[in-house]
């Protein structure tokens, strides 16, 4: 899909903004013939190489990077998007629905770009304002799995099975908020390598107005990936502590089928033993004999519950 900014010109060659979306091959020759810039392919945009993100061909700037497609960070997915800025105009081709150029697009059906490098200028901003939402939502996120964690009180034994649920559950949230945020991690590196090579490369066609928000998204970039590292810290902290739980939940188990199997230990052993069937047995005599086989049996399985409690595993 082609779409031109502003929509009103009559030829491709005097657009400020040209965005394709999957573009065919007919459209990219068809861009390419038009604006005389040749525009690269998928493969070229997804190559993670440095000098083939940012690099310069006949005073044009060629830059790619990752793209969060939107803000939800638990679910977030990234786009290869690549940008070829020009002094006259901008041409961006991208491979997904991303979020940021809707923003932008909407924007511009009631006042067109000034230029070419306004439009960078807005697109790279809007991406940058939406990787920060999407930090905030992880960060919203990360605090419910940490109150769920920590400022709850222990669960009634009957309710354990439920529990472990919720704590697989919270592994699995945490898990894809790992992935979401490394997928922000890497928004944020190549919007950086992008800010800085444009700020040295591209220095004659900005303004000293441009040069300055220039300035500020790379200082919003480095903030931004402290915040990042930050959360990813804590992504690491709630998995450990979740597993130290669910350690805890296995050892609790273990425990109980240890006391059971070693309370069952010695009543088992007597009542063996008195089930020999030996003919010259002292016991079989004793009218009393049979109470009190059961009454050793069961003080044979309340001595190690006594030492159990007293011991205070139980």
């Amino acid at each position: 899909m082609l779409t031109t900014i502003p929509a009103s010109v009559p030829k491709l060659s005097d657009a400020v903004w040209i965005d394709l979306v999957n573009p065919t091959e007919e459209e990219r020759k068809e861009v390419e013939g038009e604006t005389r810039l040749w525009l690269p392919s998928k493969s070229d945009i997804e190559e993670i190489e440095s000098s083939s993100r940012v690099y310069t061909e006949n005073g044009a700037l060629y830059l790619s990077s990752p793209i969060l497609e939107h803000t939800d960070c638990v679910n977030a997915k990234v786009s290869a998007v690549g940008f070829v800025l020009s002094k006259e105009m901008l041409v961006t081709q991208r491979f997904g629905k991303v979020g940021a150029f809707d923003v932008v697009l909407a924007g511009y059906q009631k006042a067109k770009p000034a230029s070419a490098q306004e439009s960078f200028l807005k697109i790279i901003e809007t991406i940058i304002d939406q990787a920060a939402d999407a930090l905030e939502h992880a960060s919203a996120e990360l605090e419910k799995i940490s109150h769920a964690s920590f400022h709850i009180e222990q669960p009634h034994r009957h309710r354990r099975a439920k529990t472990s649920e919720a704590l697989r559950g919270a592994l699995r949230r945490l898990g894809r908020m790992g992935d979401g945020l490394s997928h922000v991690r890497d928004t944020l590196l190549g919007l950086g390598r992008i800010a800085t090579f444009v700020h040295e490369h591209g220095r004659p066609a900005l303004s000293p107005a441009d040069t300055a928000r220039f300035d500020s998204i790379r200082a919003d970039i480095a903030s931004l990936d402290d915040y990042q590292e930050h959360l990813s810290n804590k992504v690491q902290f709630l998995l450990d502590a979740t597993l130290g739980f669910i350690n805890i939940e296995q050892n609790d188990v273990v425990k109980t089928l240890t006391v059971v199997s070693v309370v069952g230990v010695p009543p088992v052993l007597i009542a063996g033993i008195y089930g020999m069937n030996f003919r010259h047995m002292p016991e079989l005599g004793w009218s009393f004999g049979y109470p009190f086989a059961i009454a050793l049996i069961v003080v044979s399985g309340l001595v190690p519950l006594v030492w159990f409690k007293w011991r205070g595993w139980l």
